[in-house]
């Protein structure tokens, strides 16, 4: 057993003083990953960084000269230089129609009607029903016209109690008679109308609280992982073209002749591309914390095991391709094409969260497409551990299903 063990040790150093010895190897498997991150870094620093400022759309059924039009009028931005930071800004959609097609269309979040018979309602005291009408995912703009309604309502039934009380007392004072309903209404217009009025103001406001700044995103968060899933399955599966290499000149016939059993040899030459990859994230993970200031999230234990676990997936992605080709040239031409195809399926080249969903399904049937998922989980949203054991446990499975492929289509010479 020791014999055996010494042997798969033996065949995986002997892999590793090869890859240390070729420069141009180490270039391509740690240095130039780099020249990407750096370059896309450096495009998308300061994505996020952006306070968008919230955009509410009104819109009334009103004839000109109703209180919603008083409302909305002196609710309406003309001047984004006078908002307050974090203040929404207030557009003035004159027609109904045009304003739900552009929501059905998607060009529109959402927007807030006032009732043909809004004014109506108020002076009489039956009241009127405000509608919003929003994207069924624009939750934010639904939530900030919700509020935006409820906040008006509730003003317009306070001044439609003060205008009772107003004139309850201007009857008891003999001021109007209770049986003239055209005075009374004269007194709730000039109330409303008057709060209005008044230094060119609405009765209805907002009050804004900013409760701290908004940092743009560190894009390093997405970059790193991204390309470090990206190019440790590119370096798992150029590392398919020395095995098939290897096949080729009969090293391999040469040690099993010398006593090197089967499984020794497909050990060896498994930890020897693991321990490949293992570098790879050790050099990307000291460089992303020490220069690109990237934040491994609440679980960087989570973050460590999903990087080993698709280390080892990559590994035995390499073994089932040298299995599958027959030439040192096919190796490399499939390794390539494996790695085009899959890295931007698999999310290495965007964040899969922005991505539609059918492209979010294909990515489940990659191994890239499950890392990714769960890096994005751990370093952008904040999730623990337990968020990435599905990912997890995706990766072993595509790590055991690659090797029994890799064990099944095996051989030593290229005649196999």
């Amino acid at each position: 057993m020791m014999k055996h063990l010494r042997h798969v040790w033996l065949i995986a150093l002997k892999d590793l003083r090869l890859f240390v010895r070729d420069r141009l190897a180490l270039f391509f498997f740690v240095l130039f990953p780099f020249l990407f991150i750096v370059l896309f870094n450096l495009v998308l620093s300061g994505v996020g960084g952006g306070d968008d400022r919230l955009e509410l759309h009104l819109v009334t059924g009103e004839a000109e000269g109703g209180l919603s039009y008083q409302i909305i009028g002196t609710l309406e931005t003309t001047d984004d230089s006078q908002l307050q930071p974090g203040q929404p800004r207030i557009v003035w959609d004159r027609e109904y129609d045009k304003a739900r097609q552009a929501v059905q269309d998607k060009d529109l979040d959402g927007f807030l009607a006032f009732p043909s018979n809004f004014t109506e309602g108020v002076l009489t005291g039956d009241g009127a029903q405000l509608e919003v009408v929003a994207q069924a995912e624009a939750t934010d703009t639904r939530a900030a016209l919700n509020g935006l309604a409820q906040a008006i309502a509730s003003r317009v039934a306070s001044q439609r109690a003060a205008a009772s009380a107003t004139i309850e007392l201007l009857v008891e004072e003999g001021l109007i008679n209770a049986g003239d309903p055209a005075a009374i209404q004269r007194v709730i217009e000039q109330i409303f109308h008057g709060q209005g009025e008044a230094g060119g103001r609405s009765f209805i406001q907002f009050e804004v609280e900013k409760v701290g700044e908004v940092e743009a995103e560190n894009a390093a968060n997405y970059v790193i992982p991204g390309y470090l899933v990206m190019f440790v399955f590119f370096a798992g599966a150029l590392g398919a073209e020395m095995i098939v290499r290897e096949r080729q000149n009969h090293t391999l016939e040469r040690l099993l002749a010398g006593s090197v059993r089967r499984e020794s040899l497909l050990g060896g030459m498994f930890i020897g591309t693991a321990a490949k990859g293992l570098i790879q994230i050790a050099v990307f993970w000291a460089i992303g914390i020490l220069a690109f200031h990237i934040d491994l999230g609440l679980s960087p234990v989570a973050v460590i095991l999903v990087s080993v676990l698709m280390v080892i997936a990559s590994a035995s992605f390499a073994m089932m391709l040298a299995t599958l080709a027959k030439t040192e040239r096919s190796a490399g031409s499939v390794a390539v094409l494996a790695s085009l195809v899959l890295a931007p399926l698999g999310g290495c080249w965007w964040p899969l969260f922005i991505t539609p969903k059918w492209m979010q399904f294909i990515a489940k049937i990659t191994p890239h497409g499950w890392a990714n998922t769960a890096f994005n989980k751990l370093m952008l949203f904040g999730a623990d551990f337990n968020a990435a054991v599905p990912a997890m446990l995706a990766l072993i499975g595509f790590t055991v299903g690659f090797a029994l492929i890799a064990v099944w289509r095996f051989r030593t010479s290229a005649e196999g």
